[in-house]
């Protein structure tokens, strides 16, 4: 499976923790998130992660792109809801996912339901809609 990992700044430590309890489950699959919030994952896990670029510059929009073609087959996106900022990007990425059937967490209770879904295969439909090539 393919799994986007994205953290607001007031988030970044919650998501790192969230991927250190997690570590065993999510290297069974490809990673990818935005430069700092890979970057902290990376080093705290060991995780091999593909950064793209960060949000400031442009990488949730990298990250919307791949949900876009239904390339990505969960979305984790810790959101601080004080950073009314920050409110839009996780909207839209929201949508696509709505639009692609892509499951989508915005807190760490529906990460962590959809990570007990993926180690136990609920989310291997997505593998239909999704094949990978």
């Amino acid at each position: 499976m393919n799994i986007a990992l994205m953290a607001h700044d007031g988030k970044k430590e919650l998501m790192v923790q969230f991927c250190i309890a997690y570590c065993g489950i999510l290297a069974g699959h490809s990673v990818c998130a935005t430069s700092t919030t890979g970057r902290l994952v990376a080093e705290a896990t060991g995780l091999n992660i593909f950064r793209y670029m960060s949000c400031r510059q442009g990488g949730h929009q990298q990250i919307a792109a791949r949900a876009a073609y239904n390339e990505l087959d969960l979305v984790i996106f810790f959101e601080d809801p004080s950073d009314e900022a920050g409110y839009e990007e996780c909207a839209t990425i929201g949508r696509i996912c709505d639009k692609h059937s892509i499951p989508f967490a915005t807190n760490v209770a529906t990460a962590e339901v959809l990570i007990h879904g993926l180690k136990n295969g609920y989310l291997d439909w997505r593998d239909i809609v999704n094949p990978k090539r």
